[in-house]
């Protein structure tokens, strides 16, 4: 029998019916699996702070569950681990840099004291406030910092996509929120060079230093869109998981002082802005972060915790995730070479700075070969100059090597008001009083001028220009004066065995002017030479004996000099690492010759140290100095004269415990020291300290400085390190005489 074409139709269309009722899952798997893509997932940092740690916590748990992210969207702290994560590492790397970043130093803009040029390293170690002076004003600084060693750091981190940039192109798509502080409006950041977009989302106002980017002066991207979840929607995300660390707002007991009350008002708007974000986010991450500020940043293990702790609270709706998806592990990010062919600098044009002078501080050229440690610290020398508002730099990368463009935006602040105290048992108190000013000749140069004011009036005065790799030149003035008993009458102790004493009261002034030229050797050594004018004065009213002068000293010198320099220590006061040293020769031509018997001479002095932590806080020092007059006269108030601590040297006095200030003197000396210091908690030392010397009169000619030491001293301390510089206390003795000696030291040097 034959059939119909609409009875096989029906037939047909039944056993379909009956086919679809009965396996049902098998054809609308098949039909979603079609027409439903595999939902893009992305991820919404808020800023914070510190508390932005918790970030990484929730990394970890998205790793642990499997959920990969397709875009990332972060603010200030957000953008920082954001970026990193987008970059390519994973959390537990992120994590182990974090744990390994000092944040004293990435907040107040570090710049290790190895890396400054020695004006530099001077002026840190002088002064305890400096201040802006413009327009007969005096004002205060934009910032603490500005934002470098974050700058520098993350140029280091994202070395594997430094060439990148359209964001969008990054290992995981990528975009952060900045503020222009000028119209108040959000900037979306996601093409240019990345490790300067996270610097400017980043930039905390009156912490960090506003950001100058296309035109725009840019803050941190909280002020305007702390949480850009609208921003990592347009990229293309179906789910969008969101990591919240902002403050609640707290009740009138927490609001107890004027910062407390300004950080509510500043986070009123934060927190109205958050409310319609967060019924958009589908997986809301919030860590309890009342215990945390934006400034806890000892506390990042915690945070770290806590962020696991609230990310795990979601772990069903993550493992959703995973489900639809399939599981993800992310690779760690493998460690590469951060070696730089320098093919080229290129520097935007400047109107008061050299090619040279910005060379020079770089410490590197056109065909070098760097790492980013050498990029840092040349950029911390650019910084430490205090010359530009504004650095940035981007790297270029070609067959030949990569360009090194730096862009630098001149300070308009010529002018700064330094200050600083001190007190020790040589020059008693002191206040100093500075005023340094830039480009009044040329384009490099810079005049400071001390004055310190206290029992012992004191001046120095510096005019330098510097040249960078080419020679530099200078001149410097400086008095010094004090006026003490010493155990020294710079006659071999004829004269106090005549009067019949043990210690003579003098008054001491000596006023120098050098003229000098100077220059960088081998990069790192300071090699320079000039010529110097001295008017020495020493005399003694308490003498009344009329057969003995009381002025002992009243000449006029003019010396030729010579000198090289080289000091990597990371502090002058307590250094845990580094070394040292110091190469003098001097050479007396001419005298006015108060008493009548110059005849030229020379003296060639030296001076060795290293430091080194050998575990956990407790450093050893060791040092070692000579020095010795040569030719058959020499002048004994020229003579090496040791005895006492924590004073700035003059001449040839040099410090020796155990022996008080200016107790021995010879025209010859040889002297070892060592110091074991240890560190106790932060900034708070004990230390302990012997010195060994031989000094008399031509001891390297007969022999007499191998022998066993005739002078030997001994000290035990406690020092701290503030604002105003070291404060010490010492007990010295020395087993050659009877009692011992207390010296309190407060402030910088000088």
């Amino acid at each position: 029998m034959i059939r119909s074409p609409q009875n096989i139709f029906k037939g047909n269309f039944l056993w379909l019916c009956c086919f679809a009722l009965l396996f049902p899952t098998i054809g609308f798997a098949q039909v979603d699996s079609i027409v439903k893509p595999r939902p893009k997932v992305g991820l919404v940092l808020s800023g914070g702070g510190a508390k932005g740690f918790a970030h990484i916590g929730v990394l970890k748990v998205l790793e642990k569950t499997g959920v990969k992210i397709d875009y990332i969207g972060g603010t200030s702290m957000g953008a920082i681990i954001g970026g990193l994560y987008a970059s390519g590492y994973n959390a537990n790397q992120i994590d182990s840099i974090f744990r390994r970043t000092n944040f004293d130093e990435l907040l107040g803009d570090y710049i290790p004291r190895s890396s400054k040029n020695f004006y530099g390293k001077r002026n840190d170690e002088l002064y305890a406030l400096s201040l802006p002076f413009k327009g007969m004003r005096i004002g205060i600084p934009r910032s603490y910092s500005k934002g470098m060693y974050t700058f520098n750091m993350m140029s280091k981190l994202t070395h594997n996509v430094r060439n990148v940039r359209d964001f969008n192109k990054l290992p995981i798509p990528f975009l952060c929120i900045a503020t222009d502080i000028e119209t108040g409006q959000q900037v979306l950041l996601n093409s240019g060079y990345l490790p300067q977009a996270i610097r400017a989302s980043a930039a905390l106002p009156t912490v960090f230093s506003p950001v100058e980017l296309d035109g725009r002066l840019l803050v941190d991207g909280g002020v305007a869109n702390n949480y850009p979840i609208d921003e990592v929607r347009a990229l293309g995300a179906d789910i969008i998981i969101g990591v919240d660390v902002q403050d609640d707002l707290k009740d009138r007991e927490f609001l107890s002082d004027a910062t407390r009350i300004l950080s509510q008002i500043s986070n009123l708007e934060m927190i109205e802005k958050m409310k319609p974000k967060r019924q958009k986010t589908d997986i809301y991450i919030r860590p309890d972060m009342s215990d945390y500020s934006v400034i806890s940043f000892s506390n990042g293990a915690s945070i770290i915790d806590e962020g696991e702790r609230a990310a795990w609270e979601q772990a069903e709706k993550l493992t959703a995730i995973t489900v639809k998806r399939g599981a993800y592990k992310r690779q760690d990010l493998p460690v590469r070479s951060d070696s730089l062919e320098i093919k080229n600098i290129s520097v935007n044009k400047l109107d008061n700075f050299t090619r040279a002078y910005i060379l020079g501080k770089l410490q590197f050229k056109n065909g070098s070969k760097i790492c980013y440690d050498d990029l840092r610290s040349g950029i911390d020398n650019l910084t430490g100059t205090q010359n530009f508002s504004s650095i940035s730099y981007s790297l270029d990368s070609s067959k030949e090597g990569e360009e090194l463009k730096l862009n630098l935006v001149e300070n308009p602040i010529r002018t700064y008001l330094k200050f600083g105290l001190h007190y020790d048992g040589l020059y008693k108190s002191g206040i100093l009083m500075n005023v340094t000013t830039k480009r009044v000749l040329f384009k490099n140069d810079v005049v400071s001028a001390d004055v310190i004011l206290g029992d012992n009036f004191r001046y120095n005065l510096d005019y330098y220009v510097d040249n960078g790799f080419y020679f530099s030149f200078g001149f410097r003035s400086r008095y010094n004066s004090f006026s003490r008993n010493v155990g020294t009458d710079f006659s071999n102790g004829a004269l106090l065995d005549s009067l019949g004493l043990n210690t003579l009261n003098i008054n001491f002034s000596d006023l120098s002017h050098q003229v000098y030229v100077q220059t960088l050797f081998m990069q790192k050594f300071m090699i320079g030479a000039g010529v110097e004018w001295k008017h020495l004065k020493i005399k003694s009213e308490t003498i009344q004996n009329q057969t003995v002068s009381p002025t002992f000293e009243k000449s006029d010198y003019l010396s030729a000099i010579a000198y090289l320099r080289y000091d990597s220590y990371d502090n002058r006061y307590f250094p845990k690492k580094g070394s040292y040293f110091s190469g003098d020769f001097q050479s007396y031509l001419y005298s006015s010759d108060y008493g009548n018997d110059f005849r030229r001479f020379s003296i060639l002095k030296a001076e060795v140290g290293f430091a080194r932590t050998f575990f956990g806080r407790f450093t050893t020092k060791f040092d070692a100095e000579a020095g010795s007059a040569i030719g058959d006269h020499s002048v004994p108030f020229f003579d090496f004269v040791l005895g006492g601590y924590g004073f700035s040297s003059v001449n040839n006095f040099r410090p020796f415990f155990g022996y008080d200030f200016l107790s021995v003197s010879g025209d010859s000396y040889i002297k070892t020291g060592v110091t074991f210091d240890y560190e106790i908690f932060r900034k708070h030392h004990v230390n302990a300290s012997a010195n060994f010397a031989n000094l008399g009169a031509g001891i390297f000619a007969d022999g007499a400085w191998i022998s066993w030491p005739h002078y030997t001293g001994y000290a035990v301390g406690y020092g701290m390190e503030t604002i105003i510089g070291p404060i010490e206390i010492k007990y010295s003795w020395s087993p050659e005489l009877p009692k011992g000696f207390t010296w309190f030291s407060v402030g910088f040097w000088f």
